[in-house]
């Protein structure tokens, strides 16, 4: 037991005199860099001259035998070391932070703006209810919302350019958090008058329609995991930018669409459409809030997160 003692106390001691020889001030100059990957902004953002920021830099390097940062255009990329570094040294700063007098969230005073990306059709569903929550639970806090999720939304959530993603996709990489909001049920949508299609329909005469879509070439395309293939890619005769664009061709062609059964339901009197279950396929599509872990212990990101998770009561 003695000897167990000695050599807790060994280890403390000698992990006690590393953090010593650290200037921990550095790690803030990290995550601003990080973040802004421009030594100009990141000097501008910590109220400190460019070449104080430079020789922080140059001491980040040496305290983690690694470049971090190299030069690209006008700015800077970090290194493989430098983004396995930002998540935990985001995570401690914040969790320090959250610590400090006066350092905590308040939304009734808090002048705060997050950023959402959310896919259509989920913007349709969500957006003026989160809007319409803020009213009542702050009086300051705001959100601004983007539809347009490019390929750099990865890149986006880890610098905190985004705090969530509402939409379709799993994200898969380790760093990435996420839930599952809800599940849609998806049907398919034609015009009343269509000479081929009913409820009874079978899944070999879906495959002999032309289909409107969602473009495909949008990442976050909400109609391409069920066009993945050629075989079925070759049956799309209309993309569109979103869902309502799709089935207002449908209503007025004899293209079908597979759209979530909430949205068809919104349509379906307005623009003279049949809803037809399709138990052929899997017609189960979960939607995700997604958030990258660095901003885990953000009491204000905790506070926006507990919010969204209410949806369904909104």
């Amino acid at each position: 037991m003695t000897e167990k003692l000695v050599d807790i106390h060994t280890e403390l001691t000698t992990t006690a005199g590393h953090l010593r020889n650290v200037d921990l001030n550095l790690l803030t100059v990290f995550d601003a860099v990080m973040q802004l990957q421009n030594i100009t902004r990141a000097s501008q953002m910590l109220g400190m001259s460019q070449p104080a920021v430079s020789n922080a830099v140059s001491r980040l390097k040496v305290m983690f035998n690694d470049d971090l940062f190299v030069r690209s255009g006008r700015g800077i990329q970090p290194t493989t070391r430098a983004r396995q570094l930002f998540g935990p040294i985001r995570q401690a700063l914040q969790t320090v932070m959250n610590e400090l007098p006066g350092a905590g969230f308040e939304p009734k005073t808090s002048m705060r703006q997050f950023n959402i990306a959310i896919c259509s059709p989920l913007d349709i569903r969500l957006t003026a209810n989160i809007l319409n929550a803020l009213e009542t639970t702050s009086s300051f806090v705001s959100v601004k919302f983007q539809t347009l999720i490019s390929e750099n939304i990865e890149h986006q959530l880890r610098y905190q350019d985004i705090e969530f993603v509402i939409g379709y996709r799993s994200f898969d990489g380790a760093d990435f958090c996420q839930q599952e909001m809800f599940t849609d049920e998806l049907v398919l949508v034609a015009a009343q008058n269509h000479p081929r299609i009913s409820p009874e329909m079978a899944d070999e005469k879906y495959l002999n329609e032309q289909h409107a879509v969602v473009m495909l070439g949008n990442h976050y395309s909400f109609s391409l995991p069920y066009y993945d293939s050629p075989a079925v890619q070759s049956l799309i005769a209309y993309q569109g930018t979103d869902l309502n664009s799709v089935m207002s061709i449908v209503s007025r062609t004899q293209m079908v669409a597979l759209v979530p059964r909430w949205l068809a339901q919104i349509h379906a009197g307005i623009l003279n459409l049949n809803i037809i279950p399709v138990p052929w396929m899997n017609n189960q599509l979960p939607c995700y809030l997604t958030w990258h872990e660095s901003s885990s212990k953000d009491r204000g990101n905790m506070w926006m997160k507990s919010l969204l998770e209410q949806w369904d009561t909104l």
